[in-house]
């Protein structure tokens, strides 16, 4: 074995050592896994793409949870002898990315990108995403992700460019992306459309304004929009209004005086709200837009493109911000007479980008969009983009896990629009789209779609003006499980890794991300992106709160690694949520994991302080390990179950059941009662094909404790590249010649031995008894139990050959075969009936008094928090984070509650008349 191992596990002393082991040994690339025989040529191919990192900043603990997970699920299917491949990369993020440089452009030298111009703001741009992303990757390695470096992908790097213009080209070509007038989401601040999913709708309390509308009063809580209003529009089936005919016209006096309006019905309006009668702006609303579309109603843009009202506003307001224009033109018509009544209160939703969270003010502009129903030409029939994202999922060629996503993302494809692609940002992927300068056929009047640049007119070789627009930054995301591996050559990674395995990514962008890859897949391809989409949840505070620099509870993943390991940011990352669900974390949590790998360490400790008694063979395979006692039998029966059970479940992607019962596993079984075992057996050989068996399943989760103990004990090959254990123990006599394994005894002594020493430590705690004092045990075993394993004979015998076990395990000096006359304490949930004797160990009266008192407090808990639980005004105020911990108190409660009673169940005791009627000690004949 190697040096001594240190008393305590320093993870900064072995991360970057083996970090750089790791690297140099070529095992993150398949094809050296292939020539060092990790992986077979013609072995199984499990492949992900990195979700990319936005090149805006650092990592968060969502981006360290992505990466924990994912990096399990590659080491796993790495150490199973797969061609595996995780494929890195990092996103130009154009709108977040040129919001932030543009931020601290002025901050820093009051200046705009407009001061700049645009050639020079993009190499600020450029020069902060190459910072950006070189600390990214530091970070990435820094947590052990084992990524394939060499086929690094940036979203905006000259392959991906090439992507991103076929499939534009291509699209363009099949009919579903075009360009047309439609009403989109404007972000006046950064002067740019926004994409549906990129809404983030905030509470606004406004006042809501009544005015007078001809014969009409109308509600609104944005009268800067009213002055070109002349439609007013009610349900066709309001009763209030039947009087009125749909087309009607009427006069009446308004902002700048008499105007002509025009009454329409139309289904979409809500008789609920308001007084049921609205004027519609469909220039800057989407509801009135299709309103106006469908009855070939005019539209007028009132606000122009920087927030400001334009000239049709007329004398007094053009020119305006939109909040000082609403508090005039509310005095105007107020002095017109036309303000009917103001309710102060009103609450609403507003729509801003969650990009900078500019206001949205909608607009209808010229814009290139993505058609979802439109039917096109697919593989030899008719389809909709629709169509292929619904049937993909559908059809099980695509599973979401959990289940439960699979009914939102189908509500959210039923409600999905045309996507707006095209941006007025600088940054980001230039459209592949030049018009013709001076048309002089018909062909000129239409957009040129090119994979290549444009030098002339295709249809007059006239000069021609490449579009100055950009495309949403999820055009070129969405190709990404396929464009990294080449498309749109026919690469061999192609062929090889695509359909990738899964994608593990944050519920938060099924929608901005995973549905576009399998719109852009199954239409560009024919096939999905990847078989299976494994959603993690958001990382909250400990309190259930999303982490926020103004509330100051953000935990940055490299500071924590540096304080408690890797390995324990890791792990608390992957067993600290299931599947789907929220992953609450606090440092006390993280640190409790830091005590986990501590205690993996001491168990390595333990195993090289041995005795080298054994033979290199011992240690090098299975040949001479030999199960010799029920013990043996036991632990090699636990890690056999949990050898299979780890391994189903991380092929069905559920890394945190996996985890917690590895930690079941090695806390309990191994550590807590094997070790203790082995210290009176020294079956040394077993022990150490049982750790070695832990580590090799521990190293996915906790890479570098279990490399570094690895080599400490002696190993000369890295785990990384170490197989996957996959002996399955079996009870077939001709499988003895290896591993000697009884899985009825190894049953037998969990049973018996296991459970019975449980229960005299148990209730030795709960009595008091000092842990030097030697106590006798007392068995009564039934003559009619003559069942095969639990025969009076064979229980004898297993319980007397396991005298010493109990001594050194339990503190029991004698073990009679009898009833015990004396004061003793029974142990229940056992085969048969046992009692400890507690004859001059403590004093009975005390100690009933005290047990008395304790279940009493623990009744009376949980009768209050049970009452609190149940009232409806508690849970409606309560915050989500006192509810919790009342609910885990509570479950501890009951627990210990119901542990105190199993104990205290039935005790013997000398003088039965001196105990009250119902108290927990009692008479037993």
């Amino acid at each position: 074995m190697n040096e001594t191992i240190p008393q305590t596990y320093q993870p900064q002393e072995y991360e970057d050592t083996i970090s750089r082991l790791w690297e140099e040994s070529g095992l993150f690339h398949p094809e050296t896994c292939i020539k060092k025989g990790v992986a077979r040529e013609d072995a199984a191919v499990f492949s992900i793409v990195l979700p990319p990192p936005n090149v805006t900043g650092t990592l968060h603990l969502g981006h360290a949870a992505m990466l924990a997970i994912e990096d399990l699920f590659v080491r796993f299917h790495r150490m199973r002898g797969d061609r595996t491949l995780w494929l890195p990369g990092t996103d130009h993020a154009a709108i977040a990315t040129q919001e932030k440089v543009e931020r601290l452009l002025w901050n820093e030298e009051r200046k705009t990108r407009h001061d700049l111009g645009r050639e020079v703001f993009l190499e600020k741009v450029k020069a902060f995403a190459k910072n950006s992303h070189d600390t990214i990757v530091g970070q990435a390695k820094k947590m052990g992700a084992s990524l394939d470096w060499s086929r690094e992908a940036f979203t905006l790097d000259e392959e991906r460019s090439l992507a991103v213009r076929t499939a534009f080209k291509r699209l363009f070509d099949k009919g579903i992306l075009s360009r047309g007038d439609r009403i989109v989401h404007w972000d006046p601040k950064l002067r740019t459309t926004v994409s549906d999913d990129e809404i983030e709708w905030k509470q606004e309390t406004v006042p809501f304004y009544y005015f007078q509308y001809g014969p009409f009063v109308i509600g609104t809580s944005r009268p800067e929009t009213k002055f070109g209003d002349k439609y007013v529009v009610v349900h066709p089936d309001d009763e209030r209004y039947a009087s009125y005919r749909d087309g009607e016209t009427f006069s009446l006096e308004w902002v700048h005086g008499p105007i002509i309006a025009t009454l329409i019905k139309d289904a979409a309006i809500d008789c609920e709200f308001g007084t049921g009668a609205m004027t519609i702006t469909p220039w800057h609303d989407g509801t009135d837009f299709e309103i106006a579309e469908r009855h070939g109603l005019e539209k007028n843009q009132i606000i122009g493109f920087d927030g400001t009202l334009l000239p049709v506003a007329g004398d007094g307001f053009a020119g305006l911000d939109i909040l000082e224009a609403r508090k005039r033109i509310v005095e105007t018509l107020d002095r017109k007479g036309l303000l009917v009544r103001v309710e102060e209160n009103y609450t609403h939703s507003v729509a801003t980008n969650s990009r900078g969270g500019g206001l949205i003010e909608p607009q209808i502009m010229r814009q290139w969009f993505v058609s979802v129903n439109k039917t096109f030409e697919h593989e030899g029939g008719q389809t909709t983009l629709k169509t292929l994202m619904r049937d993909a999922v559908r059809m099980k060629n695509v599973e979401i896990l959990p289940e439960r996503f699979e009914k939102i993302y189908f509500h959210w494809i039923d409600n999905l629009r045309d996507w707006c692609v095209s941006r007025q940002i600088w940054y980001g992927h230039p459209l592949p789209v030049s018009y013709c300068d001076t048309p002089k056929h018909k062909g000129c009047e239409a957009p040129i779609v090119q994979v290549e640049p444009v030098l002339s007119c295709p249809f007059c070789g006239g000069s021609v003006t490449k579009d100055p627009d950009t495309l949403d930054t999820w055009f070129s995301s969405g190709l990404w499980t396929f464009s990294t591996l080449g498309w749109p050559s026919s690469s061999r990674d192609l062929e090889t890794y695509h359909p990738t395995s899964v994608v593990e990514t944050g519920y938060d962008i099924l929608f901005f991300w995973v549905a576009r890859m399998i719109l852009m897949s199954t239409a560009l391809l024919g096939e999905v992106p990847f078989r299976t989409v494994s959603l993690h949840g958001l990382v909250l505070d400990e309190h259930g709160r999303k982490m926020s620099k103004s509330i100051g509870n953000v935990i940055d993943p490299l500071d924590v690694s540096k304080k408690f390991g890797t390995d324990a940011v890791r792990l608390s990352l992957v067993l600290s949520g299931t599947p789907g669900n929220d992953i609450r974390l606090g440092e006390e949590k993280i640190e409790s994991f830091r005590n986990f790998a501590n205690k993996l360490w001491n168990i390595g400790r333990y195993m090289q302080g041995l005795s080298k008694e054994s033979t290199e063979e011992e240690t090098s395979g299975t040949e001479n390990i030999r199960a010799i006692s029920l013990a043996d039998h036991w632990i090699l029966s636990r890690l056999d179950e949990t050898m299979r059970e780890t391994t189903r479940l991380l092929e069905r992607f559920h890394a945190s059941l996996a985890g917690e019962l590895l930690k079941a596993f090695t806390w309990n079984d191994l550590a807590d009662r094997y070790l203790e075992v082995h210290k009176l057996e020294r079956n040394d050989a077993l022990l150490r094909y049982v750790v070695r068996t832990t580590l090799t399943l521990w190293h996915p989760f906790l890479p570098f404790v279990t490399e570094a103990l690895w080599k400490h004990l002696g190993e000369h090959s890295l785990l990384l590249g170490t197989a996957w254990p996959s002996l399955r123990l079996s009870n077939e006599r001709e499988q003895r010649n290896t591993i000697a394994f009884l899985p009825e005894r190894a049953t037998q002594y969990a049973s018996h031995i296991q459970n019975l020493i449980e229960k005299i430590r148990a209730a030795r705690t709960l009595y008091r008894v000092p842990a030097g004092k030697l106590l006798p045990l007392f068995v009564e075993i039934s003559e009619s139990e003559e069942d095969t394993e639990a025969s009076p004979t064979k229980l004898r015998e297993t319980i007397e050959s396991h005298r010493l076990h109990f001594e050194k395990l339990a503190h029991i000096g004698d073990i009679q075969f009898e009833a015990n006359k004396k004061t003793a304490a029974s142990l229940s949930g056992m085969p048969f009936l046992a009692s400890l004797g507690l004859e001059g160990a403590i004093d009975i009266e005390t100690e009933r008094r005290r047990i008395e008192k304790e279940l009493f407090e623990i009744e009376s808990f949980v009768h209050r928090a049970e009452a609190r639980m149940m009232s409806e005004s508690f849970r409606a105020k309560a915050p989500h984070s006192l509810i919790e911990e009342t609910n885990r108190l509570l479950a501890e409660k009951k627990k210990r509650g119901s542990t105190t009673q199993k104990c205290t169940r039935k005790p013997h005791i000398k003088n039965p008349e001196h105990s009250p009627k119902g108290s927990l000690f009692r008479s037993h004949h």
